[in-house]
């Protein structure tokens, strides 16, 4: 049985697993973290994708935590949350030394 904090992590987690499933959002969030705050604008014009479309992708990113937004006048701005990658991080981090422990084992069969 898991604790709600636990529940909430893991929701968490596959939230920002699934905003970063798909290639256009990572690119969008890419441009953010490379390029600083950007507008939807500016956003549409480098993904090549309608402005309803990056609209859309970027509410998933900011349920997510990845991004922040702030209005200014009619135009929304958007911005990178870097901190928002943690669970992810900490994620690969747990995981990626369980396989690098099993594959160390997997080696010592082979001498």
């Amino acid at each position: 049985m898991t604790d709600s904090r636990s529940a909430e992590r893991d929701d968490a987690t596959d939230a920002l697993f699934k905003a970063l499933s798909d290639g256009t959002r990572r690119a969008l969030l890419e441009a953010l973290v490379r390029d600083g705050e950007q507008n939807v604008q500016a956003l549409t014009q480098q993904s090549g994708v309608s402005q309803p479309m990056v609209s859309r992708h970027m509410a998933k990113l900011k349920r997510a935590g990845l991004v922040t937004a702030r209005r200014t006048g009619r135009e929304t701005w958007y911005a990178a949350r870097v901190k928002g990658l943690a669970p992810v991080i900490g994620w690969m981090a747990v995981h990626g030394a369980l396989w690098s422990q099993r594959f160390s084992a997997l080696e010592g069969l082979g001498e």
